[in-house]
């Protein structure tokens, strides 16, 4: 595993063979290992450890990057030699600004010696406690068990040094039945918050549960979503909460800030020392990360900034920038959502007619500015009558504006670490919504 040391030999050998202005190193990667299964069986155990090493050079204005996954000293020079090159064929860039000098970060411990000791054995067995109980109920078994360790390091010519290590492990499983699947998920730093067996009963229980699905006529109907769902939903607008999306009017944000467009019980951060959060301290450019609120009761209170779109626009840079150079700038990356009371159970409960979906897949957008969202459910969506679940319903397709779902959410639940398919983890609770459009039901 590269610690901070062995970068730092690196960036010294980098920068003896750098005539550039500034030099940039970034180094990312790691070791990661993955069990898969399927129909009841592993059929796959893999381990890599890996890393790619990235070289910025500035000329004056002028600033481009190489890429290598090699660290022996002609491939260092090689890189650097490319870097330059390439620099020095680039319009110059009136907004590039010196690179940062040394910084301070917050400290994060997300670094698990547990996760980063675990084996094949030791995942092959959560699988065959899941497989137990597949089989004990006459279902089918798929899905990953994963765990690893990153780093991520940022170094340059002005003396910049910042390194992060973390783990990561993240269990996933589909039930499938015969008419039915259900489906479970989470991720976390430390594998000892995962407990495989629960997930899958969690997943067996769906399947079971919505059997026999029913086919409901389309339309809007009071919609309860799974954490699950609803990361997978509001993933895709925080790429708009950027400053130099704002400036570009690609963000649906244009104009708006300081308006309100969501409900009352919406509160948005960016935060990345959230105790439910992943990843380093520091952007791309290696500033610190500053806690964001984006939005405050609905109301749209701020965006983040790089250091150039930051200075372009008469702000200060938040922590939030790409590796440079970019056409994006920066985008929040540490979602938090303030959560509410209303668990589940007590959100069905208090439903006289709805909807119950666990999660969603193939969602795309229609309407970037009006934030309109398509997509189906899938492993597990349910009837819901008078405060209690029926029966399984057939997946619809839906068609939904982020901005109409934000604002009719008559419940909001406790917050959790999210995992699901679209989005990257974010800390969101369940919803409640009072309306979600559901356009037509599938065949299955």
């Amino acid at each position: 595993m590269l610690d901070k040391e062995r970068c730092q030999e690196i960036l010294a050998e980098i920068l003896k063979y750098s005539d550039a202005d500034e030099t940039e190193l970034i180094v990312g990667g790691g070791a990661n290992q993955l069990t898969r299964f399927a129909n009841n069986v592993i059929h796959q155990n893999v381990a890599e450890e890996g890393y790619v090493l990235s070289v910025r050079t500035v000329y004056g204005s002028r600033t481009a990057r190489a890429t290598t996954n090699k660290f022996d000293p002609e491939s260092l020079r090689r890189v650097v030699a490319e870097s330059a090159s390439l620099a020095r064929q680039q319009q110059p860039d009136p907004e590039l600004l010196p690179m940062p000098g040394p910084q301070e970060y917050p400290r994060v411990e997300r670094s698990v010696e547990a996760t980063a000791a675990v084996s094949a054995p030791v995942r092959a067995e959560a699988v065959r406690k899941a497989v137990q109980i597949a089989e004990k109920n006459g279902q089918t078994a798929a899905g990953t068990f994963s765990t690893g360790t990153g780093v991520q390091a940022i170094l340059n010519s002005r003396g910049l040094a910042a390194y992060y290590r973390g783990t990561h492990a993240e269990f996933s499983v589909t039930m499938m039945a015969s008419t039915s699947s259900g489906w479970a998920k989470k991720t976390s730093p430390d594998v000892r918050e995962i407990d495989a067996e629960a997930l899958a009963a969690r997943a067996s229980e769906i399947a079971s549960l919505s059997r026999d699905p029913r086919e409901l006529p389309a339309g809007k109907y009071t919609t309860i979503l799974e954490p699950a769902a609803v990361l997978d939903l509001v993933g895709f607008m925080f790429f708009d909460f950027s400053g130099q999306a704002v400036r570009d009017q690609r963000s649906f944000l244009t104009g708006r800030l300081g308006q309100k467009l969501f409900g009352d019980n919406i509160t948005i951060t960016d935060d990345a020392c959230h105790p439910l959060q992943f990843g380093p301290p520091f952007d791309g450019e290696g500033v610190p990360r500053k806690v964001v609120t984006l939005v405050e009761n609905g109301v749209v209170k701020g965006l983040t900034y790089s250091r150039q779109t930051a200075k372009a626009m008469g702000t200060e840079p938040t922590g939030h920038g790409f590796p440079l150079p970019n056409e994006w700038g920066e985008a929040p990356s540490n979602i938090v959502f303030s959560g509410g009371r209303h668990t589940v159970p007590e959100m069905i409960a208090s439903t006289e007619r709805g909807i119950l979906v666990t999660r969603l897949w193939y969602i795309r957008e229609v309407d970037p500015y009006k934030k309109i969202l398509t997509g189906m459910t899938r492993d597990g969506t349910f009837y819901i009558e008078d405060g209690k679940i029926r029966y399984g319903a057939r997946n619809f397709r839906f068609n939904e504006s982020l901005l109409d779902l934000l604002s009719c959410a008559e419940m909001v639940g406790p917050v959790e670490r999210a995992s699901g398919e679209e989005a990257p983890p974010m800390v969101v609770p369940p919803l409640k919504v009072a309306s979600f459009h559901f356009t037509e039901v599938t065949k299955f």
